[in-house]
């Protein structure tokens, strides 16, 4: 069927559908309430498989990690709707159940049927970060969760629309758990605009070239994927190689979690066997199945960045992953944290794969989003959530230095800018930098994290930290160091303290005037700390990125003869 449809026209066609899931992002992005979408980019659209509910296109601008975990939210609409057997035109659902969506309890998903002629011909779907959706900690991010209903409202897939007639009871409920109802509203016209834009544009679409001939690309489009995975794996060599990890403790109890990880490569295939790592935990660092299999398709992503977004890129790869183990959690097992295991996913497989591919791996980043809240009332008793994430260094590669201060390398989000959390919330940014000495030592050194700190201007306020790599630092690869680890400081009236479990604490009581720092992780350096060129740490010295202590301390003195 993929020979049916030439390559002009296929290129084409993978062109306007790209271009209708990037207009759909935009949409989007433009109308939300919340800056977690509008200014940091979480959320993404797409087109998926009528019956299999795989990926097909998706947008640019939309967060990688979710081109995995929509076609399982997808695939649990289309079995809810058979089970149900009342599918029609303009139906929506909407849920934001992890443990069958993926991801967490934050991202608010909302899937459309869209029919041709009266036949369905494949769905879409909008998934955005919602800015609170109840539960025990505004903004969600619950360290102490010890079950999903203490991260949020939980929302199985109903219908929000029937046949095109929106179901304002629903809307009700939604609203009525939420502490912000006037952004949730924003953030659902916001992804209802989107469907219905990428149901206009997709009429427009097969007006022009037909039903037949847009499905012939999809088909061909998922065949090519899996062509190019096959491509690519064969020109590695055959082998296993392993990796292991550590999360810092699940919120709950002070103990380290591995995450393992085997890569095998045998011709055109890939296994990857997560067999090794920790059970299911008590707190809420546990990912359901569907997340773990979109955090492998993330990682392989980055590896071999040519790949398109189209889930027959992962024909070819085997992902195995234990039952019982923290990366397959079931209901109701709380996920709120999912952001930080992915990372270590990631971590592994880089280190995994730089051993049979070191010139196609960067060193790990740095490895949390740092996801904190602050939250309390105005004087006049409006209540207000300032939820975001951090940045910090990514790892160095064989081509040149890890990148200072970037997003997390599961998504293509942006780090809210200081000047629009400072215009929302009552809050004042006491230093927003680079951290000095925090990049992992190497030929190409690791990109360098951030200081953060952050002034309540309020009467009072709270503060919450889900955060990682407070005791297990960003792993060099090929012979790199380590990046410097988290930090997270908060001040009291006796003076700056630090949470017992490092990276994750609950219920911060803040007054007017007293503040929060992070001092936010350095990514790994590539290849050994002897080989880096003198002329470059001379310039790091010069640039403030690194002390003259340290300097020589991880490349010796001859930088000081440059740099005379």
């Amino acid at each position: 069927m993929s020979a049916a449809i030439d390559p002009i026209t296929l290129a084409v066609l993978a062109g306007r559908m790209e271009q209708i899931a990037d207009e759909m992002d935009a949409t989007l992005f433009r109308a939300a309430f919340n800056p977690i979408i509008a200014e940091a980019h979480d959320a993404s659209h797409g087109f998926y498989h009528a019956t299999s509910g795989d990926t097909l296109v998706q947008g640019k601008s939309g967060l990688p990690i979710f081109v995995g975990v929509m076609a399982f939210a997808v695939k649990a609409v289309i079995d809810k709707a058979a089970e149900a057997g009342d599918l029609a035109d303009g139906d929506i659902y909407i849920f934001n159940d992890a443990h069958i969506g993926g991801t967490h309890l934050s991202d608010m998903r909302l899937v459309r049927p869209y029919f041709r002629n009266g036949e369905l011909f494949c769905y879409l779907a909008s998934v955005g970060h919602w800015h609170d959706v109840g539960g025990a900690v505004p903004g969600n991010y619950n360290p102490s969760a010890t079950e999903a209903f203490q991260e949020a409202f939980i929302l199985p897939p109903v219908k929000l629309a029937r046949a095109g007639v929106i179901q304002h009871d629903i809307i009700d409920i939604l609203l009525r758990n939420t502490r912000l109802p006037q952004s949730a509203m924003g953030d659902l016209n916001g992804q209802l605009g989107a469907l219905d834009l990428g149901v206009k544009r997709l009429d427009e679409l097969l007006d022009e070239y037909g039903a037949e001939t847009v499905s012939a690309a999809l088909v061909a489009l998922g065949d090519r994927a899996e062509t190019l995975m096959r491509s690519e794996l064969s020109g590695l060599p055959d082998g296993r190689w392993e990796a292991t990890d550590y999360l810092d403790n699940d919120g709950i109890t002070d103990v380290a979690l591995p995450i393992k990880v085997a890569l095998e490569i045998k011709g055109d295939r890939m296994v990857l066997d997560f067999a090794g790592t920790a059970p299911v935990t008590a707190g809420p660092v546990n990912i359901a199945y569907p997340t773990a299999v979109a955090t492998a398709y993330v990682a392989i992503k980055h590896i071999f960045p040519d790949l398109p977004a189209n889930a027959g890129v992962m024909r070819p790869i085997d992902v195995r992953v234990p039952d019982g183990s923290l990366l397959s959690a079931e209901f109701p097992a709380p996920v709120g944290g999912y952001t930080e295991t992915i990372l270590r996913m990631i971590d592994v497989i880089f280190s995994a794969a730089s051993q049979a591919a070191p010139d196609r791996v960067v060193a790990n980043a740095y490895g949390t989003i740092n996801a904190l809240s602050i939250a309390g009332k105005r004087a006049n008793g409006q209540r207000w959530v300032m939820f975001s994430f951090y940045g910090g260094g990514h790892g160095g590669s064989i081509e040149s230095d890890g990148l200072n201060h970037g997003n997390a390398p599961i998504s293509t989000a942006t780090i809210p800018p200081m000047e629009i959390l400072e215009a929302a919330y009552p809050v004042m940014f006491r230093q927003w930098a680079l951290r000095p000495d925090s990049a992992g030592a190497g030929q190409h050194r690791g990109g360098l994290g951030a200081t953060y700190e952050i002034e309540v201007l309020e009467e009072s306020a709270e503060a919450f930290l889900f955060g990682e790599r407070g005791r297990f630092a960003p792993q060099g690869v090929q012979g790199g160091g380590t990046g410097a680890m988290n930090v997270f400081h908060y001040e009291q009236a006796d003076g700056w303290k630090t949470p017992p479990l490092a990276s994750k604490m609950l219920g911060i009581k803040l007054t007017k005037g007293q503040a929060v720092r992070l001092d936010t992780p350095g990514g790994g350096g590539y290849g050994p700390a002897t080989s880096r060129d003198a002329q470059a740490v001379a310039r790091d010295v010069a640039l403030g990125y690194l002390t003259p202590d340290a300097a020589t301390d991880l490349y010796g003195p001859a930088w000081k003869e440059v740099a005379a």
